[in-house]
C-alpha cells in the first residue's frame, strides 16, 4: 500500500541523498516519486505501525519524514509527484512537498486523517492552504473526503492531469524539462519560493499531532478503522 512507514521513510532518504549528491556521476538534476501498484500513489500512514510506537519512536518517524518532505521541495534536485489512485493522508502530503504533481485521471486525493479522530502529520495543514488556498484546504482537512483528479487540477493541487497509461511519461517529460534548467537558478527560486512561514507552521502541526494523538478519541477513531467499524468520538 506504499504506507508512509519507518521503512518507507528510511527507503526514500536513502535514494534523496543519492540524488542530491553534488558529487554524483553523472549529477542527478530530477526526480519522480511514481508507484509501481497500479491502484494507489500511497494509502497513507500506516497506522497499525502508529499503533505499535511510543512517543519517542512516533516522534522520530514524524521528524525524518518532515526532514525529507521539507528538503525535496526545496533542495536543488526538481522533484516530480506522478501520482495514480489513492493518494491519502501521508501520501497525498508526500505529494505536495514536490515541486509538480501530475496526476492520472483516476487519482483521488484525500485528507482523511479526521475520521480517524487525529489531523494530518506530515505537513498536511501547512502545503494544503498553500497550494488550494486556505478556504478549500480547511473543507479537506475537516470534511475528509476524497476529490477527483479534475477538482484537484481545478483547485491548484496538481498541474497536470493526463490519460493514466501517459502518467509516467508525461511525469518524465517534466523530469527532463526541469533537470534541463540552470541548476544553481532552480536551487535559489526552489529555496526562496519554500521561505516563510512554513517551518514555523509546520513545528505548530507537529505539536498539534501530538496532542490529538495522544487523545481517547484517536485511540477510538485508529480502532474503529481496524476493526471496520464506524468510531464513538467523544471529545475526550
Amino acid at each position: 500500500m506504499n504506507s508512509i512507514s519507518p521503512q518507507v521513510i528510511e527507503d526514500l532518504g536513502k535514494v534523496w541523498a543519492k540524488a542530491k549528491d553534488k558529487n554524483s556521476h553523472p549529477p542527478i538534476h530530477a526526480l519522480v516519486i511514481a508507484s509501481s501498484n497500479p491502484f494507489l500513489y500511497s494509502a497513507g500512514a500506516d497506522i497499525k505501525a502508529f499503533t505499535s510506537m511510543d512517543e519517542s519512536s512516533g516522534a522520530e518517524l514524524i521528524n525524518s519524514a518532515h526532514a525529507l518532505f521539507r528538503e525535496l521541495g526545496s533542495e536543488g534536485v526538481a522533484t516530480i509527484a506522478a501520482v495514480n489512485g489513492l493518494a491519502f493522508g501521508g501520501g497525498c502530503e508526500l505529494a505536495m512537498s514536490c515541486d509538480v504533481r501530475i496526476a492520472a485521471r483516476s487519482a483521488l486525493f484525500g485528507q482523511p486523517e479526521i475520521k480517524l479522530g487525529i489531523i494530518p502529520g506530515f505537513g498536511g495543514t501547512q502545503r494544503l492552504p498553500r497550494l488550494v488556498g486556505s478556504n478549500k484546504a480547511l473543507e479537506m482537512n475537516l470534511v475528509g473526503d476524497p476529490i477527483l483528479a479534475e477538482e484537484a487540477f481545478e483547485m491548484g493541487l496538481v498541474n497536470r492531469v493526463v490519460e493514466d497509461h501517459e502518467l509516467l511519461d508525461t511525469a518524465l517529460a517534466w523530469a527532463r524539462k526541469l533537470g534541463a534548467q540552470a541548476p544553481i537558478a532552480l536551487e535559489q527560486i526552489k529555496r526562496v519560493s519554500a521561505a516563510g512561514d512554513l517551518d514555523e507552521g509546520i513545528e505548530a502541526e507537529k505539536r498539534a499531532f501530538a496532542t490529538v494523538f495522544a487523545s481517547a478519541d484517536a485511540m477510538e477513531g485508529i480502532a474503529a478503522f481496524l476493526g471496520k467499524r464506524a468510531p464513538d468520538f467523544q471529545g475526550r
